[in-house]
């Protein structure tokens, strides 16, 4: 009976090893995320996920770039997203009232700039806002959907220009298609974020717009309440307010907020 004890706490050891050792396996099971998130976000975010996932081995990051508008649609219309990251707080609010986003799991993180481009080498003496009267081809983001092309719109309408442009207008479906147009030489000038135009070697930036011109652009980031991986979704959403995050959304020309 005595040699059968050792033997018996043996057993129970193990077992409540292979208990741990399972529970440790469950908990660090390999998961992939879904994150939609703004066009111009695009160069800042595939930084960060080689960082992230070195970090989280068990965490693969899958991006859904596109206009904000039509993430949040989509979204809303269930799409299985595990975070949303707007580049306009109207598109993120709308989640939250629907009670797809609760607002204490979302933070307005960064900010931007508006300004005008026009291509390398152009010479049709477009250097303010003011001179796209003499432009035939202006683009911006189609402003329904767009936050860019919304910043874009109000920005024109707020300097009395709006009726003389109007009909000169490109849409695009995001703002790094109004970067392309541009840059391509098929239009004269376009309104983009100054991130979007900082990365690009084709264009040349003439102007910025004043802030009093257009509503602040704010982007919030937040988990969708639904999320298939809730603890894996908010281990990426605090990563992406530490410094190392921070420091690379500066490094192409994002605002911090705080």
């Amino acid at each position: 009976m005595k040699k059968l004890i050792p033997l018996f706490i043996s057993v129970v050891l193990l077992s409540l090893c292979g208990c741990s050792s399972n529970k440790l396996e469950a908990s660090e099971k390999d998961v992939e995320l879904t994150i939609s998130a703004a066009a111009s976000l695009q160069d800042a975010l595939n930084d960060i996920k080689p960082v992230f996932e070195e970090e989280n081995p068990h965490i693969k990051l899958n991006f859904n770039f596109g206009a904000s508008g039509a993430l949040q649609q989509q979204i809303s219309q269930g799409a299985p997203v595990d975070l949303f990251f707007s580049a306009a707080k109207d598109k993120f609010d709308k989640l939250v009232e629907d009670g797809r986003i609760n607002q204490k799991q979302g933070i307005d993180l960064v900010g931007n700039e508006l300004v005008l481009v026009i291509p390398i080498g152009s010479n049709i003496g477009i250097e303010s806002f003011e001179d796209l009267v003499n432009a035939k081809q202006i683009s911006i983001g189609t402003p329904e959907a767009v936050p860019a092309g919304q910043y874009a719109k109000e920005t024109l309408e707020n300097l009395n220009m709006w009726g003389d442009v109007e009909k000169k207008v490109v849409y695009a479906k995001d703002v790094r298609q109004v970067l392309t147009y541009v840059e391509t030489n098929n239009v004269e000038a376009g309104i983009v974020y100054k991130t979007d135009a900082l990365i690009s070697p084709k264009v040349k930036i003439v102007a910025t717009a004043k802030e009093n011109t257009h509503a602040p652009i704010i982007y919030p980031v937040g988990v969708i309440k639904d999320s298939s991986n809730p603890k894996e979704a908010q281990r990426f959403y605090k990563f992406l307010q530490n410094q190392t995050s921070i420091d690379i959304f500066e490094k192409y020309g994002f605002k911090g907020l705080n």
